[in-house]
């Protein structure tokens, strides 16, 4: 796995697509969930995107936020999404291990916060989150706010 770590303006054009292909293969299509997925954070100062490669292709990814780009003194990890042909090995696992060392090497000792799909809240409490407030819907799907530290 090759792990690759970039602010916005360094993309290139063909990683840029390739996000984005996979945001929209999974959250859209898979999920069946039409959402305008460009809600302008992507481009923001302070916003990392960590990808991670397998043979050339992008299996895995997620978008990280520094605290005061969507929560006001927490950083926040989103869009987390793993290829479809690419699970069943721990490749979730493997990210969110990735994004919270990348988490703290950015941003040391800041909690994290991130909105889970509740059906994923044992996933993410197996890496050190807990839920705090009440479940949600967004975009028709259910959520739950969880932290970590």
């Amino acid at each position: 796995m090759n792990w690759i770590l970039k602010p916005w303006c360094e993309l290139t054009t063909d990683e840029l697509y390739d996000l984005l292909a996979l945001r929209a293969e999974v959250f859209v299509v898979e999920q069946t969930c039409p959402f305008q997925d460009l809600d302008g954070l992507d481009r923001r100062d302070g916003v990392q995107h960590l990808l991670g490669w397998q043979n050339g292709v992008l299996v895995a990814y997620a978008r990280l936020m520094a605290p005061g780009v969507a929560k006001s003194h927490q950083v926040v990890i989103g869009r987390v999404v793993t290829a479809p042909e690419a699970r069943g090995d721990g490749l979730g696992h493997q990210l969110m291990q990735q994004a919270l060392q990348e988490c703290e090497r950015l941003w040391p000792g800041i909690s994290i916060y991130l909105g889970a799909q509740a059906h994923l809240q044992g996933f993410y409490g197996r890496h050190g989150f807990t839920a705090v407030g009440e479940p949600y819907l967004e975009d028709d799907i259910p959520h739950i706010g969880m932290t970590s530290f």
